[in-house]
């Protein structure tokens, strides 16, 4: 008698959702510690059985399929719960910047239609004023975190209260549709009115993936969260840090001496940050060279060669990654060659400056011209980073105009410029608003930054185009020096005119004491322009 053998077809297949590497994990895992926050110390099984009981009070709450669940929210453990209690309960999480304004905090509200907001308490303060005029918002949910303790609950109900409106009755770690939404993310509206950029179930989970492949986490790791979770839901962190079984270590705000007594306290393996979060981790007190191994996986902004050289001699593991909000975070590795392991050291740190090539869940990164022609693999062609692929957003929310702007000629433009090298690295040089042309000339202010960042007694440092009367435009540059630090403006631009062409250096140049930021640590140059943040 022939075997049977069981019908095939898409019924069978399972649709893909990051609430499955909890599922897992739970099962796997379930007495392992999943969250440290303080004292606190949640385990798998707990992790999983408190996002049953939010996503039931969710619920309870009369929150509907698709409803958007708002979360203003550091990174405590309610907010890794939330990536996993909002989506189980049926809705979209929608993490807001946790240092917007009154009133940019009102526009995301309104603007995703949020039903529910859960506020941490010390962050009341922002909602308050208009906490009786927002749009869609029902109920506000107070998060008491006893490490930072609010001025006082406020107004609506405690997380306390929201949780007895629960039950521990399971919900199936599943969806019926991968490409519904599971979040939006909200853009920094630095240049212009923020976008809601919708994630996939579907993309997040694959995305996820290849964050462990990259970041080369295992069940072993333990993972300091530097990185705000409301920024691309941290790189899709929360979900692949729990898939794999790893340790989450809870981080309120962004401290190096707290970083590196962390470090040391639970031997941490793994952060992300921004290159200006990984400055704050090297000059912090009690910055030491490490005796283990631990990977810092940077994007946000091109690191220059001189901190990943200095990085390296601390013992840090440097994976530097490229992306954007609408990428999920990450699109692009500067995936490591052994061949390079021959190379003098800034010969290495310039070749891993470079942003790389596309990562393994990712269809190929191109860089194309005005008509969307790949440009010459030359290492000196300008042209403009355009993706597609799992990992690019499903659409801006409620906004179908720049939707299909974005995806001009069926490919997600990024809006930076680049170089395609012989071996298939791209370079950025610039953002396509922040190129400095000087009398017909294109400066890269990255070119310029990272020039000056190689000068010793240098910290950090940021370039602008500024207008000239006889050029159009020339470079001028903001810069953080060391303490005690004796260069002055004459020899740091004679500096850069040895690193770089002549007429690239900027001919002004202001030291100052801090650079203006945003919150996942981006400097914002249309403040050092004049122009409002």
């Amino acid at each position: 008698m022939a075997p049977v053998v069981p019908p095939t077809g898409p019924v069978f297949l399972t649709q893909l959702t990051p609430l499955s590497l909890l599922e897992r994990s739970a099962d796997v895992f379930g007495d392992k510690t999943a969250i440290v926050h303080g004292e606190r110390r949640i385990s798998y099984a707990e992790f999983a059985a408190e996002c049953t009981r939010v996503a039931r009070a969710l619920q309870a709450s009369g929150i509907r399929p698709g409803d958007r669940i708002a979360y203003l929210v550091p990174n405590l453990p309610e907010m890794l719960i939330a990536h996993f209690a909002v989506p189980l309960a049926g809705g979209v999480l929608v993490a807001i910047n946790t240092r917007l304004s009154t009133e940019e905090v009102r526009y995301v509200l309104d603007h995703s239609g949020a039903t529910v907001l859960v506020v941490d308490a010390a962050l009341h303060p922002i909602v308050a004023p208009v906490a009786g005029e927002l749009l869609s918002v029902r109920e506000i949910v107070t998060v008491l975190d006893p490490a930072a303790p609010g001025d006082g609950i406020g107004s609506g109900f405690s997380y306390d209260e929201l949780l007895a409106r629960g039950s521990d009755e399971p919900l199936p770690w599943a969806v019926d549709d991968e490409n519904a939404t599971i979040s939006i993310n909200y853009t920094s509206g630095t240049t212009g009115t923020p976008k809601g950029v919708q994630y996939s179930h579907r993309g997040a989970y694959l995305n996820s993936f290849s964050e462990l492949v990259h970041s080369k986490l295992s069940p072993d790791s333990v993972y300091l969260w530097t990185l705000p979770m409301f920024h691309c839901n941290g790189w899709c962190t929360p979900w692949a840090i729990t898939g794999i079984g790893a340790t989450h270590v809870c981080l309120r705000e962004v401290r190096g001496d707290v970083i590196w007594a962390l470090i040391d306290e639970h031997r941490v393996t793994h952060l992300n940050g921004a290159p200006t979060v990984v400055t704050t981790i090297m000059r912090a007190p009690g910055a030491h060279s490490l005796d283990r191994p631990l990977v810092i996986t940077t994007a946000g902004a091109p690191p220059s060669p001189t901190t990943l050289k200095q990085m390296s001699r601390m013992g840090f593991t440097i994976v530097h990654v490229y992306g954007l909000t609408e990428t999920y975070g990450p699109h692009t590795v500067n995936e490591y060659r052994r061949e390079w392991d021959a190379l003098d050291e800034d010969a290495r740190a310039k070749l891993q400056a470079r942003q790389g090539v596309g990562m393994i869940h990712t269809d190929l990164i191109r860089v194309v011209d005005a008509d969307l022609h790949d440009v010459p693999r030359d290492g000196a062609t300008l042209g403009e980073i355009v993706m597609r692929g799992n990992n690019v957003m499903t659409g801006y929310y409620r906004d179908e105009a720049a939707t299909e702007r974005a995806f001009a000629g069926g490919w997600f433009h990024s809006g930076d410029l680049a170089l395609w090298h012989p071996d298939g690295y791209v370079e950025i040089r610039d953002r396509a608003k922040d190129i400095v042309i000087s009398g017909g000339e294109n400066i890269s202010t990255v070119e310029v930054e990272q020039a000056l960042m190689a000068h010793p007694e240098v910290v950090e440092a940021a370039v602008i185009g500024v207008p000239d009367e006889q050029w159009g435009e020339r470079p001028k540059a903001f810069v953080i020096l060391e303490r005690g630090a004796e260069v002055d403006e004459r020899a740091l631009i004679e500096h850069v005119k040895t690193a770089i062409a002549r007429y690239k250096a900027p001919r002004e140049i202001e030291f100052v004491d801090a650079l203006p930021k945003t919150s996942t640590g981006k400097i914002q140059k249309q403040v050092l322009r004049g122009l409002p943040s």
